[in-house]
């Protein structure tokens, strides 16, 4: 399950990524910088949301429920350890180990 949610959150990550770097910046266009007439336009000087600007929010809103549930995930305490199940080997000292070659 974490591996599917963590796979889910890279993909989404590089896709806002992609996404954000194709948008052009609110400054972009000549007049906004000027300030030429874009202000008494329905929706402001920005103009409506775009596509982009939809799957943006769309893509964030993964972005942000997949970092909770892997916070989530990661805050459970697991019943078992690796380190548990792993013995040490002991080590045998000097003297035994020659009597075991000379035999």
């Amino acid at each position: 399950m974490t591996t599917i949610i963590v796979t889910l959150h890279v993909s989404v990550c590089i896709l806002l990524i992609l996404i954000v770097l194709l948008q052009s910046g609110k400054g972009a266009e000549m007049g906004a910088s000027i300030g030429g007439g874009g202000s008494q336009t329905l929706f402001g000087a920005a103009g409506p949301a775009n596509i982009l600007t939809k799957i943006t929010t769309g893509i964030a809103i993964i972005f942000m429920v997949t970092s909770l549930t892997l916070a989530y995930f990661s805050g459970q305490r697991s019943e078992s350890s690796v380190i548990n199940a792993n013995t040490i080997p002991i080590e045998q000292p000097a003297d035994q180990k020659a009597n075991k070659t000379s035999e």
